[in-house]
């Protein structure tokens, strides 16, 4: 679960970071504002033109622009309903230019929010992914981003919109009579006092609901994607359960904030009304000589204030569901990306590996995961990496392309420390093929010629194919290397998946090929086509194996035992059974099981 920071930052200073995002469409903003302040003059114009419509009641024949050369025979009959048309139509440009011009900027803040968040997640560590759930990393960029642009620019739309209309009929209330006027700013203090109360409640409400939303995602991501396990262990009562209890403390997260502003509304009304209350018992009681109209246009005006006034007050709700937002984005956003000060370039190596002295420990964790560990791949060489589960191989895998940054010993391929590379250049030359396939839902040939190899030839593609006995099935596929294959290869065979990686590693030609149990998800016949396949492929590479079936890595030029963290025995295949210790263990182990086509996993999840 996303954790917020426990020093939360000022909303003025998050609110600010906020709005430099708005900066590339500032021109559209500004004319979003004029638009909005075009609608805004408006409102008083309306409310004064009720004052020549009462006094007009008494004398129709009577000029609105009395004594102007031009205008002065413009008479109140004719200029009334003229006038109303005329102030419609010049709002309706205002409402337009400020909706319009306002909504591409939200549109634009949005894409590009959700651009930089995606963008971000690309370069983050494998820590930060071990230690939070794709729910919630999802929630940020679907629903977290939209309240952020609420806050950005609906938010706006409503102060400048509805404050303006404050300002302008505030102004021509103290124009038409500013002793009354007066009385009614009594009351901004009271308001201001509520708004900000309530604000503290909406932000910290919020973000409760931005937790519940990720963990409603997540729960659905998690059991969309592993539907099949759902389905076939009679998980659908606890998926359900589950579900329902995520959604149902969403609900009730949203109910909370919803009551918040379902009393405050209320109060703030009460005390507008009642200030209004008090000015027109003013106005009734001091109407000294002024005319019906003049009274009408100012009771109207005033009785116009209620309603921009609890606009302001509600677009605190959210401002602060924003703020609360863009709080979990920029955390994210602030993240250190993937550590890469290395500085070395080169063309290809020879794939010469060499550890020495390793040691690893996952971070937030005191427990070595790896424990002093030497040794030497020549290039060409295969070397094997056995034991049993969480004895370390995977891990010692992953620090070889700097997945996980390693503090204690060294890591050298062709002499140079792998951090000394720089993080692209090194992982180019290394291809990884895990037992847990990735394939995304697009053709066979691009998910074989994928990233970097998106732009090779289909020959070589189906050169790739071949060498990975994939071709066998691809060629019988509706559409052959156009084919698309669903989800994570949902449409295909866990074997079939297998090889596609096999082929993507072969394409991608790379001096340096890790395999963690590539092999695992094959049958016997495939397994023996594929491992003729990595026999060709495996010479002239430098070849880390962490072995699935020990019989697969009999062929090792030197065969690593991995026990707690530490290599515990070393040698050939020969030597090892010699030694009739561990690996002879393990080998007699798996032919007790059922020999070569039904081996034990010795496999490490770490």
């Amino acid at each position: 679960m996303s954790n917020f920071p426990t020093q939360p930052q000022s909303t003025l200073k998050i609110y600010m970071r906020l709005l430099t995002y708005v900066r590339p469409y500032i021109g559209l903003f500004l004319l979003s504002i004029v638009g909005f302040l075009i609608f805004a003059s408006t409102q008083p114009m309306l409310a004064y033109i009720l004052k020549y419509f009462v006094d007009g009641l008494s004398n129709p024949e009577a000029s609105l622009f009395p004594g102007n050369p031009w205008l002065g025979q413009l008479q109140l009959v004719q200029a009334v309903p003229l006038m109303i048309v005329i102030i419609a139509i010049w709002q309706g440009v205002g409402s337009y230019i400020g909706n319009f011009f306002l909504a591409r900027v939200s549109l634009g803040l949005i894409q590009d929010l959700r651009i930089v968040l995606f963008n971000k997640l690309l370069e983050l560590p494998n820590r930060y992914f071990d230690n939070h759930n794709s729910g919630h990393l999802i929630s940020r960029i679907t629903f977290n981003v939209t309240m952020v642009t609420g806050a950005a620019t609906d938010a706006i739309k409503v102060v400048i919109r509805e404050g303006m209309t404050v300002v302008f009929l505030f102004v021509s209330l103290l124009w038409m009579n500013w002793k009354l006027t007066l009385v009614m700013v009594a009351i901004l203090p009271l308001i201001a006092l509520m708004v900000n109360s309530t604000s503290r409640k909406f932000r910290k409400q919020s973000k409760k609901v931005q937790v519940a939303m990720g963990d409603v995602t997540h729960v659905a991501s998690e059991t969309i994607q592993g539907y099949r396990v759902v389905r076939s262990f009679g998980g659908e009562e606890y998926e359900q359960s589950r579900f329902q209890k995520a959604s149902q403390s969403n609900t009730d997260r949203q109910l909370k904030m919803t009551k918040t502003g379902a009393v405050y509304t209320p109060m703030l009304q009460l005390v507008t009304y009642t200030g209004m209350a008090i000015v027109m018992f003013l106005v009734l009681y001091l109407r000294g000589d002024s005319s019906a109209g003049d009274l009408v246009a100012y009771i109207t005006m005033a009785g116009l204030l209620p309603k921009p006034i609890r606009q302001l007050s509600e677009v605190s709700s959210t401002i602060q569901k924003g703020v609360a937002g863009a709080e979990s984005i920029f955390e994210q956003l602030d993240e250190a990306p993937e550590v890469d000060d290395g500085t070395v370039e080169v063309e290809r190596v020879t794939g010469r590996l060499e550890v020495r002295n390793l040691s690893f420990s996952y971070p937030g964790t005191d427990r070595p995961v790896l424990d002093g560990i030497s040794f030497v791949a020549e290039a060409g060489q295969m070397v094997a990496l056995v034991g049993r589960s969480g004895s370390g191989k995977s891990t010692l895998a992953s620090l070889v392309p700097r997945f996980y940054q390693h503090s204690e010993g060294q890591i050298l391929l062709d002499g140079v420390e792998v951090q000394s590379y720089r993080l692209r250049n090194l992982r180019r030359h290394t291809a990884l093929v895990t037992q847990a396939v990735t394939l995304f839902n697009d053709t066979v040939a691009n998910n074989i010629a994928y990233g970097d190899l998106a732009d090779a030839p289909l020959e070589e593609i189906k050169r790739a194919a071949q060498a990975a006995y994939a071709d066998e099935f691809i060629d019988r596929m509706p559409e052959g290397y156009q084919t698309l294959v669903g989800e994570n290869g949902v449409l295909l065979s866990g074997g079939q998946r297998q090889r596609l990686a096999i082929a993507r590693a072969l394409l991608k030609n790379a001096p340096l090929l890790i395999l963690d149990e590539a092999t695992s998800a094959l049958d016997t016949e495939s397994e023996r086509h594929i491992q003729a396949a990595l026999d060709e492929v495996m010479k002239n590479r430098t070849t880390l194996v962490i072995a699935h079936r020990l019989t697969t890595i009999e062929k090792a030029d030197l065969i690593l035992v991995m026990d707690q963290g530490r290599i515990v025995e070393r040698g050939s295949h020969a030597q090892l059974l010699a030694l009739n210790g561990y690996y002879s263990r393990l080998h007699a182990r798996q032919f007790e099981e059922g020999g070569s086509a039904q081996g034990q996993a010795v496999s490490d999840p770490c």
